[in-house]
C-alpha cells in the first residue's frame, strides 16, 4: 500500500468524525480553486456528509460548467459546522467575507500548494511542491478510498490544468501528469473541459484583450511588460473581474520578456497586483511579499494601497532591483 504524509491519516479521521462540513476557497476564485472545492464537496457528499460549498464571489462563466447543481453558495452568517476546510487559500484573509461566518466550527483544515501560505488552520497540509491543490485533493480521495466520479473527475483534472498552465509551467512534474492520465481514465471529459475552459472567451473579454494588446507598456531593456486596467476598461467593453483571467499571460508570452504585471484598478485608492515570472532568477512571490501579497515563484500577486501611479512606480521599481540583482549574479559566475 502506498505511503502517504500523516497529516492526509489527521485529516481523514477529521473527516469521519464530522457530519456537517464546510468547503471554503479565496476570494475572486479561479480554476484550481473552483475545481478542489467542487471535487472535494461532491466526494464527501458522496460520502453521506452535509457539506456546504462557499465561496464569496460567483463561479466565472467559463467554470460554470462544473457546477451544474449549483452547489456554490454565498456564506451565511449563523452556520455551525462540525469541520470547515480550506482549499487553495494561502492566508485566512483571502477567504473574505467567509471567513466571519466560519467561527462556529470544532476544526479548520488547510489544504494548500501557496509557499506563502501563513498555516492559519488547526490542521495545516500545505505542499508547495505540488503545482495545483486539485493534485492534493486527488491524493486525499485516493487515501481515503472514496470513488472518484466523473464530475469529480472533471473538477479534479480542470484545478489540475489550470494551475499548470495546461501542463505548460516548469511546475508540472512527471507525478501531475500521471495523475492527470488516472482523471482522463477515470471519466475526465478532455474535450468538454478543454473547449469550455480554453476556447470559449465572451465577446467583453475579447475586446479587453484588444485593449490589452493595444496599451501594454515594455520597460527595462523590454524585460518587464506591464498594463493596467481601471473602471472605465471594464465598463466600455463591458467585461467584468472574471475576464482579467489570463490576460497576463500574453504579455508574459513576449520573448524578452521577464516578468509582466498587471495593474487592476478595484476601488479608489485600491490597486490589485498580478505578478508573472518566467525565469527561476525572479522570484516573484518574494516581490509580492514586499507589499503584503504573496504565491508562488512564478506567479504571485498583492493589494496594494495608494494612488495607481504610486503603486505601478512601487512596484515596478522593485522588480527592477531583482533584475539588477540577477544579472550582477549572472555576471559574477561568468
Amino acid at each position: 500500500m502506498k505511503a502517504y504524509p500523516k497529516i492526509i491519516g489527521r485529516i481523514l479521521e477529521a473527516l469521519r468524525e464530522s457530519r456537517t462540513v464546510c468547503v471554503v476557497g479565496h476570494v475572486r476564485p479561479d480554476g484550481d480553486c473552483i475545481g478542489s472545492q467542487l471535487g472535494l464537496t461532491l466526494a464527501l457528499r458522496g460520502q453521506g456528509k452535509h457539506v456546504a460549498c462557499w465561496n464569496e464571489d460567483s463561479v466565472p462563466q467559463k467554470y460554470r460548467f462544473l457546477d451544474a447543481d449549483g452547489l456554490f453558495q454565498k456564506p451565511q452568517r449563523g452556520s455551525r459546522f462540525d469541520c470547515v476546510i480550506a482549499t487553495d487559500c494561502a492566508s485566512f484573509e483571502r477567504l473574505g467575507r467567509a471567513g466571519a461566518c466560519l467561527a462556529q466550527r470544532k476544526v479548520l483544515i488547510n489544504i494548500d500548494h501557496h509557499e506563502s501560505n501563513t498555516r492559519y488552520g488547526d490542521m495545516n497540509w500545505v505542499s508547495a511542491r505540488e503545482p495545483s491543490t486539485g493534485e492534493l485533493i486527488y491524493r486525499l480521495l485516493k487515501a481515503a478510498r472514496w470513488p472518484i466520479t466523473r464530475p469529480i473527475a472533471d473538477c479534479l483534472f480542470t484545478a489540475v490544468s489550470t494551475d499548470t498552465g495546461s501542463f505548460q509551467y516548469a511546475t508540472t512534474r512527471p507525478g501531475t501528469l500521471h495523475v492527470a492520465g488516472e482523471l482522463v481514465g477515470r471519466g475526465a471529459n478532455l474535450a468538454k473541459i478543454c473547449d469550455e475552459v480554453y476556447q470559449s472567451y465572451s465577446l467583453p473579454r475579447a475586446r479587453l484583450l484588444k485593449r490589452v494588446y493595444s496599451r501594454f507598456r515594455l520597460t527595462h531593456r523590454d524585460q518587464i511588460a506591464w498594463f493596467s486596467l481601471d473602471k472605465s476598461d471594464f465598463s466600455r467593453t463591458g467585461a467584468d473581474c472574471d475576464d482579467t483571467e489570463g490576460l497576463i499571460d500574453h504579455i508574459r508570452a513576449i520573448e524578452p520578456v521577464i516578468v509582466a504585471c498587471l495593474f487592476e484598478q478595484l476601488e479608489p485608492g485600491l490597486t490589485r497586483v498580478s505578478l508573472r515570472s518566467k525565469s527561476d532568477r525572479v522570484n516573484v512571490n518574494e516581490i509580492a511579499a514586499q507589499f503584503g501579497g504573496g504565491g508562488h515563484p512564478a506567479a504571485a500577486g498583492a493589494r496594494i494601497s495608494g494612488k495607481p501611479q504610486s503603486v505601478r512606480r512601487r512596484v515596478i521599481a522593485a522588480i527592477e532591483r531583482v533584475l539588477d540583482s540577477a544579472d550582477s549574479l549572472k555576471a559574477l559566475k561568468k
